[in-house]
C-alpha cells in the first residue's frame, strides 16, 4: 500500500467510465513573479519533480513558485510553504502523507488518478536511492510482530471503534478483497461471492471442522457454518472484533457452531479438516511464516485442505513507511517467494494460486465511495486530520492495485502426502 482534494476537498468516487475519461481542466492560477526570492523555491520544486520521475502533475508553493509537466497535468499539488516542501524533500515517503493529513499539502483533481500517476512515474525515478532515502529506510523500520507487538499493532488499526468500520465496509463487515463475478456486482454481493469462492476451494462438507486464523468481524466463519454446515473455531486478538462477532453469532443462532477465540494464532491447537486465513498474513511478518506453516501442518495432521488469502507483491519489499507507521503498524505484503516459507519446511503442497488484484481495486473503490458518503460523520467522530489520513490510505490502496504495486494472492494447499485433492478446477465454478 502507499499513499490529496478538489480545491480543499476532493471527491474520489469513480467508476470505470470515469477512469477512462480525460482529466478535467484545473483552475487557472494567477501569473507568477519568480524574482530572486522565489528562484530557490522553483529549484526545490524541480528537485521534487525529478525525484518523482517527472509525473504529469503540477507542483505549486502556495502564493509562490510552480513547475508544470510537459503534458497536460492530471492534478495539482499545492504545498502550504517552503518549509512544507523542504520536509517532504527530506523524507518524501513519510512526509507527504503527513503533510496531506495536516492540510499542508492539498491536491486539485481526482485523488486516485493523481496517485496512480505518481506510482507509475515513480518507476522512472532514479534507480539508486539517495543517501537521504537510505537514511529513511533505516529510520522507518517496521513494528515487530511478537506476541505483545502483534496485539499492540492490531489494537492500533482495528480497535478504533466498530462504528467507524460499519460506515464504509458494507453489510457484510468483511475487510478483505471481494470477488466480483460480474463487473456490475455490488460490494455486498461480491463479498458473499468471495466467501463462496473460498469455501469451494476448500471443498467444505457439512459436519467438517474448520479453524480460522484471524477472523475480522466474524463474517466468513458465520458464512461457512450457515451455508456449508461446518463447525468453526476462529482466532483473533482484537477484543472489539471478537465481541462484535460473538454478538452477531448469538443473534443469528450460530453460537453452537462457531466459537470465537480471543487469542493469537500462535496458540491454535487441535486438528481440523480445513485451515483458512483470509487477510491475516499481512500482520504476521515474514520472520513468523515458518511458525505459521507449522501450525497449519499440525492442524491438518496429514489430511485436509488449507487456504491463505493475502495482499502481496511481485518482489519482496517493505510496506510503504507511511502506511506502516500511520495505518498498519507491523504490516507486510509478501511476494509469492516469501509465502513459500510457510509451506516448504513442512511439506505442504501448493495446489492452486490465484491473483485477485483487480478485484481488490474494485473493492477499494466501493469502500472509498462509502467512506466519502460518510465523511461528515467520520469527521465528527474523529477530526479533519483523521478523515484526510484514511482518505489517502484508501485512495492510495486503489492506486497501488491498479498500477500493479500490490497483488492479492489466494494460495490453496494440502499436506504433501494427501491424495484428497481435486483433479480439475471444475468445483470452483459449480453453483
Amino acid at each position: 500500500m502507499s499513499a490529496c482534494e478538489q480545491s480543499l476537498t476532493t471527491t474520489p468516487k469513480r467508476n470505470e467510465a470515469a477512469a477512462a475519461a480525460p482529466a478535467p481542466s484545473l483552475p487557472e492560477l494567477p501569473p507568477q513573479d519568480l524574482g530572486q526570492p522565489r528562484s530557490s523555491d522553483h529549484w526545490l520544486l524541480k528537485r521534487l519533480q525529478a525525484g518523482l520521475g517527472y509525473p504529469a502533475v503540477e507542483l505549486v508553493i502556495r502564493d509562490g513558485a510552480r513547475v508544470s509537466p510537459s503534458v497536460p497535468p492530471v492534478a495539482r499539488v499545492t504545498f502550504a510553504s517552503r518549509r512544507t516542501l523542504l520536509w517532504i524533500l527530506l523524507d518524501p515517503q513519510m512526509r507527504f502523507g503527513d503533510a496531506y493529513s495536516d492540510g499542508e499539502a492539498t491536491v486539485d483533481g481526482d485523488l486516485v488518478r493523481f496517485l496512480e500517476t505518481i506510482y507509475r512515474a515513480g518507476r522512472r525515478a532514479p534507480a539508486h536511492p539517495s543517501a537521504l532515502k537510505r537514511l529513511g529506510g533505516v529510520l522507518h523500520r517496521p513494528q515487530a510482530n511478537t506476541l505483545a507487538g502483534s496485539r499492540d499493532n492490531i489494537h492500533h488499526h482495528y480497535n478504533i471503534g466498530n462504528e467507524f468500520y460499519t460506515l464504509w465496509l458494507g453489510d457484510t463487515m468483511a475487510y478483505t478483497c471481494a470477488y466480483y463475478p460480474t463487473p456490475e456486482a455490488t460490494l455486498d454481493k461480491a463479498q458473499i461471492a468471495k466467501m463462496d469462492h473460498v469455501c469451494r476451494k476448500l471443498r467444505l462438507v457439512s459436519g467438517e471442522s474448520v479453524v480460522e486464523a484471524g477472523c475480522g468481524w466474524g463474517t466468513l466463519a458465520l458464512h461457512m457454518a450457515r451455508r456449508y454446515g461446518v463447525r468453526v473455531r476462529a482466532f483473533n486478538i482484537s477484543h472489539e472484533q471478537v465481541s462484535y462477532a460473538r454478538a452477531r453469532a448469538a443473534r443469528e443462532g450460530l453460537s453452537d457452531r462457531v466459537e470465537y477465540v480471543e487469542d493469537d494464532y500462535r496458540n491454535i491447537s487441535g486438528q481440523y479438516d480445513a485451515f483458512v486465513s483470509v487477510g491475516m498474513l499481512e500482520h504476521v511478518g515474514v520472520k513468523n511464516y515458518t511458525a505459521l506453516g507449522h501450525i497449519a501442518q499440525r492442524c491438518l495432521a496429514g489430511r485436509g485442505r488449507g487456504l491463505i488469502h493475502s495482499i502481496g507483491r511481485n518482489q519482496p519489499a517493505p510496506l510503504h513507511p507511511w502506511i506502516e507507521r500511520r495505518i498498519f503498524p507491523g504490516g507486510c505484503a509478501p511476494s509469492l517467494g516469501q509465502m513459500t516459507q510457510i509451506f516448504e519446511p513442512w511439506d505442504l503442497s501448493v495446489l492452486d494460486v490465484e491473483n485477485l488484484r483487480l478485484h481488490y481495486a474494485q473493492t477499494l473503490r466501493h469502500w472509498l465511495a462509502l467512506y466519502e458518503s460518510a465523511s461528515e460523520r467520520i469527521r465528527g467522530m474523529f477530526d479533519e486530520k483523521f478523515l484526510r489520513m484514511w482518505r489517502l490510505y484508501l485512495a492510495g490502496s486503489v492506486a497501488a492495485f491498479t498500477t500493479g504495486s500490490l497483488q492479492l494472492f489466494q494460495v490453496l494447499f494440502a499436506p504433501g502426502e494427501s491424495n484428497d485433492v481435486p483433479l480439475t478446477r471444475a468445483h470452483l465454478y459449480a453453483r
